[in-house]
Parts: C-alpha cells; sequence; structure tokens
C-alpha cells in the first residue's frame, strides 16, 4: 500500500496556518485510499468545526458552548488559510485515481469548498457585514434562543456566557462594517434604517429599561424556571444566576448595541439614499462575478441569467392565464393580479388569529404531502417538522419565509419561520408552495436527509448550504408536490405558479440591479408587472437583492438543472426509471455543487443500465 505524507499543523489543528518542512511528517496508511481518505475526511471536518462553536451548538453538541464565533477578519483569514492547507494536504496524499467513485465526488467536493474559500477570501471587503436579511445583530440573538438548549446548570451558565459574548460579537462585526464603510463599501440607506431599528430592539424592554421583558430576557427567565421546576437548581441558585445574566446583557451586550446604533446613525448621512447595485461600488464587478458563480455554482455569466429570467417569466405568465381561464375570471392578467391582490377572500384576517390561522393551514398541507412521501423516496428523514411564527424582535412585514435545521440526532427539530406581522402582505394562494418550499419535500427534507446520511464524511452531510443545489431542490420540491397530490384548489396552483414567476423574476431583477443599473423603484415596478404579489413583499424582496448580491439567481438555476437530470435519467432508462431512485441519488450525497450532482446522477443512470 502506497505509503501518504501528511502534513501536519505545526501545533493545535486551528491555532495558525504557517508550515515549515519540519512540520512534515510522513505516516503509512495501511487500508484502501477510500477508508483513509474517508478517516482523513472526518478528522478535517472536526478541525474545520472547532472554528464556529454556533455550529457545534446547531448540529446539537455542547462543545464550547459557552463561546460564540469569532467574527474578526483575522479569524476569516485564518480559517480561509487552514482550507488551502487542507487541500495541499489531500493533493498531495491521496491517490484520485485509487479511490472508489463515491470517494472521488468527495475529493472533488472538498476542493471545491476550499477553492471557493479562496475566492471568497479575495472580496472580504466588499461584504455587507450588517444589514436587514438576517443580519448576524439578529441572527446571534435568534440562534442563542432557539439552539441553546438548557438541561443542567452548566447549560444555564453556558447560555449566560453567550449572552455577554454578543457584546465582543457586536464589536468585532462593527468594526469589519467600519473598515468596508472605509472603502467605499456600504449597504443602502434603507439597510442602515433597519440595523439602526432592529438593533434598538434588541435593547429595548427588561432588564434594559422598565418595559416588557425582551426576548433575550423571557428567554433567560424561561430556562430558570424550567431548572428551578424541574428540582435541577434551588430558587437562590436561580436568583444568582438570573443577576449574572441581567449582568451580561446590560453592563456587555447592550453597550454594544449602542455603539452600532451610534455609528450607523452618525454614518447615514453617507450611504447611498437611493440604492446602487454592487457594480457600482470598489471592485464591485468582480464581486458580482464572483457572487454569481457562488450562489448558481456555474460559470454563467449575468447577461445569460437575465435573459433565462425574461424566457421564464414569458413561459410563465402564459401557464397563470391558463388558470386565470380556468377559474373563469374577466379580464386581463394584470387585472387578475390585483384581484388575488386585494380582494379579501384571499388573505386570513390581521391579526394574531389570523396568524394561527396561516400557520395552521402550512401544518395541514405539509401533513398530507409527508403521507405520500414514500411513493417518491426511499429515504425518508427522521427528524421532526415545526412550522413557527417569528420571534417579535426580528419580524419584518412581508420578509421571506425561511427553515432553521434540526440536529442530526433529532433532539431538536427542524423549523419552518413564518414572519406574520403584516397578515395583508401574506396572501393565501401561495401559502401552500411555500409550505413545501421550507418543510417537506423542500428544505427540511434535503437538510435533514443529508444530516442522517451514512456512509459519506461528515462535511459533506453536516457541511455547507450549497444555494443553488438547497434552494434548487426546494423550487424543485414545489413542483413535485403537484405530482404528489398538491394544489387541488386552482388558486392554489396559481399560487404555486406566482411562487416559480417570482424566481423567474429574481433572475431578471438580481442581474437588472447589480449589472444593469436598475433602480429600486425600476426593480419594484417589474416585480409588480409580472406577479400579484403585494407592493410590501416586492419591496422587501428587492431590498433583499440589494444586500445579497447573487443569492436571488440561485434558485430557478438549481430547479432547473435537476429538472434537466430528471429528464435526461428518464428518457436514458424509460421503464427502469425509478422516480425514488433518482431522488434519493440527488439527495442523498449531502449539498454539492450542479457540476457534481450531475456526476452523481449519471453515475446513478449507468448503474441502474447494468442493473
Amino acid at each position: 500500500m502506497k505509503r501518504l505524507a501528511a502534513l501536519l499543523l505545526a501545533s493545535a489543528a486551528l491555532t495558525g496556518c504557517d508550515m515549515a518542512a519540519a512540520d512534515i511528517a510522513t505516516i503509512e496508511c495501511t487500508e484502501t485510499q477510500t477508508e483513509c481518505i474517508n478517516a482523513w475526511f472526518d478528522e478535517k471536518f472536526e478541525e474545520e468545526l472547532a472554528f464556529s462553536p454556533l455550529r457545534q451548538t446547531m448540529l446539537g453538541r455542547k462543545t464550547d458552548y459557552d463561546k460564540l464565533d469569532d467574527f474578526s477578519v483575522a479569524a476569516a483569514e485564518e480559517e480561509i488559510a487552514w482550507w488551502q492547507q487542507a487541500l495541499a494536504e489531500m493533493e498531495a496524499n491521496f491517490d484520485y485515481a485509487e479511490l472508489s467513485e463515491e470517494a472521488q465526488l468527495s475529493y472533488d467536493m472538498f476542493k471545491y469548498r476550499a477553492e471557493m474559500a479562496a475566492r471568497s477570501g479575495e472580496f472580504l471587503g466588499q461584504e455587507y457585514i450588517l444589514h436587514q436579511m438576517q443580519g448576524m445583530h439578529v441572527a446571534l440573538p435568534s440562534i442563542i434562543l432557539s439552539q441553546h438548549t438548557v438541561e443542567d446548570e452548566s447549560d444555564m451558565v453556558a447560555f449566560i456566557a453567550r449572552l455577554g459574548a454578543l457584546g465582543p460579537a457586536m464589536d468585532q462585526l462593527l468594526a469589519r462594517a467600519q473598515a468596508n464603510a472605509t472603502g467605499g463599501v456600504r449597504p443602502p440607506r434603507f439597510s442602515y434604517d433597519a440595523v439602526i431599528a432592529e438593533s434598538q430592539g434588541m435593547v429595548s424592554g427588561a432588564p434594559f429599561d422598565d418595559g416588557e421583558p425582551s426576548s433575550l430576557w423571557a428567554g433567560t427567565e424561561e430556562r430558570l424556571a424550567q431548572l428551578v421546576e424541574d428540582g435541577t437548581i434551588t430558587q437562590e441558585r436561580a436568583d444568582e444566576l438570573r443577576a449574572e445574566a441581567r449582568t451580561a446583557l446590560v453592563d456587555q451586550m447592550a453597550p454594544a448595541y449602542q455603539r452600532v446604533i451610534d455609528w450607523f446613525t452618525e454614518d447615514r448621512a453617507n450611504t447611498d439614499e437611493v440604492a446602487r447595485g454592487v457594480t457600482a461600488l470598489p471592485n464591485g464587478e468582480a464581486f458580482y462575478a464572483h457572487s454569481l458563480n457562488q450562489m448558481t455554482t456555474t460559470d454563467m455569466t449575468a447577461d445569460e441569467i437575465h435573459e433565462l429570467g425574461l424566457a421564464e417569466v414569458a413561459r410563465i405568465r402564459g401557464e397563470m392565464e391558463a388558470v386565470m381561464e380556468q377559474v373563469g375570471f374577466d379580464g386581463t392578467l394584470q387585472e387578475f393580479f390585483v384581484f388575488t391582490r386585494t380582494d379579501p377572500q384571499f388573505f386570513f384576517p390581521d391579526n394574531e388569529a389570523g396568524a394561527q390561522m396561516y400557520i395552521d393551514r402550512a401544518s395541514e398541507h405539509i401533513d398530507a404531502v409527508t403521507a405520500r412521501l414514500p411513493e417518491f423516496f426511499g429515504t425518508l428523514p427522521q427528524a421532526q417538522l415545526e412550522v413557527r411564527r417569528v420571534e417579535p424582535f426580528r419580524e419584518q412585514d412581508g420578509a421571506a419565509q425561511h427553515y432553521r435545521p434540526g440536529t442530526p440526532d433529532g433532539s431538536r427539530p427542524g423549523v419552518y419561520y413564518a414572519h406574520l406581522s403584516d397578515m395583508t402582505a401574506m396572501p393565501i394562494p401561495p401559502l401552500e408552495a411555500i409550505a413545501y418550499h421550507e418543510g417537506n419535500p423542500g428544505h427540511h427534507m434535503q437538510v435533514s436527509i443529508a444530516q442522517e446520511l451514512e456512509g459519506i464524511p461528515l462535511f459533506r452531510a453536516q457541511g455547507q448550504f450549497i444555494s443553488a443545489f438547497g434552494e434548487g431542490w426546494a423550487l424543485y420540491a414545489e413542483a413535485l408536490a403537484k405530482e404528489m397530490g398538491g394544489y387541488e384548489d386552482p388558486y392554489s396552483e396559481f399560487g404555486r405558479l406566482q411562487s416559480e414567476m417570482w424566481r423567474a423574476i429574481r433572475l431578471v431583477v438580481d442581474t437588472g440591479i447589480h449589472a444593469k443599473g436598475w433602480t429600486e423603484d425600476e426593480a419594484v415596478a417589474y416585480c409588480l408587472e409580472n406577479s400579484p404579489n403585494p407592493e410590501t413583499v416586492a419591496r422587501s424582496e428587492v431590498q433583499r437583492y440589494f444586500v445579497l448580491p447573487g443569492q436571488a439567481t440561485s434558485y430557478k438555476v438549481g430547479m432547473i438543472r435537476i429538472q434537466e437530470l430528471r429528464a435526461h435519467a428518464e428518457e436514458v432508462l424509460g421503464e427502469d426509471f425509478d422516480i425514488r431512485g433518482f431522488h434519493d441519488t440527488v439527495l442523498g450525497g449531502g449539498a454539492v455543487p450542479l457540476n457534481i450532482l450531475e456526476t452523481r446522477v449519471n453515475n446513478w443512470i449507468a448503474s441502474a443500465q447494468e442493473a
């Protein structure tokens, strides 16, 4: 068996990436190359995971349970350097030709991750650090509240430590935002306004003032009360911990949030009141090209994506017109948009009861399609799924719904979150499609199956979310649900088309904003011209595209590629095509770029032909 020269880190695995020849050790692989590289992959996953205490928590681990991530530029550069070292180690020590087919895909996937890390490192100065789209100023508290479970006193002590750690984390993030602003990179003014308002909300209420308990304080009280009720700690100890939590929030967290508020308020005058795309900013054209490549995992140009979007918009308009005729509407498609956008029958009441009705209806649709999963999938997720309303401190009118994964061991469910503060921005027709997108057979199924996979390296099963794959699958799942018996109501079918249309619009609008100089109002007008979504939603979405360049293009590009791969498999295999086998192949390798997905599907087709 070939001897492998392993490039070992000089000291602790994550404390530096400078290496000298003396640090190179020679080890012997006594197993097959595949067995050796798979063991190596798992070692590297543990090293990578050590960079992020929050990822450890999200995976259900309690290592580094009292810490948050290091958000400094130095930490980002250290992780990027780690990836380059790990890539060099892999390429120097493993013979690609001797690996199994699946191990070769893992090799390709690891190389992709390392190369993407290197490219991303070139654009740290182009990033919008804090913005209105789940910016870390609200994401960090939300993760702590939803992911940090408290089962004993030590867990509570760690929870309080993390409350205090919010202060240093926000100072690191603010320093990066300030540095990028000095280089001429600032998100638009509307994003500044959102960061200011959301940060103010984070430090409002008890224990910061005499108001109602803030979300973090309420979460603290709930955890302490449960520990006392369970007999895990005494009331006296709970009082001591409560005082420590108050100190962490008031003395450590709140001042840092105030520094964010103060600087964003002071710097606001330097922002663009009329938002511009990132190509108008320093090094913006290269950054946007990188963003498109990263988000689509293809080499498609902005012009190619724009033209694809225009073609898809035209096609879906035709299907919408067919539904309009089916329901007997007398008027133009634009008039039908206005009808579904404004008629009361298409909305739940704009109150707490209406919000609960939305959650209940979404749950019903998910339950119905879940019952039919065995007909379309051989591998089913074990993790449970819940539908919840977004926490008040990060809820935004008309904002996009989203999914947060559970733990690989099933101890915490996956959650589909909905923004329900304005029910007039949450029409009923697309509800069913969104439920399938975020739940089953969409994100929950895709992420849960990946986390539960056995036989592939952990860096693939529990690794990075790849937007073209994950969002492409979720949009594919919306269409798949029709084959599974969904959308019996023609207005729900119209809602599915509305949802798909929105992803097609994104191809046009994202590239329009960042490559063609579209203004916010021009982008909103295009959205309203081609979709029944209300203006509240359209504006929220367009503002999203400004601060997340390229991300919105991943959905349709990924969906179309999965559909093309399925069509190819159906054509080649004919009567031997197995829909369950195809879906298991797509989801059975974890999140992968689209070229590696194509290789997986082609390998499956070849195996099916040989069977």
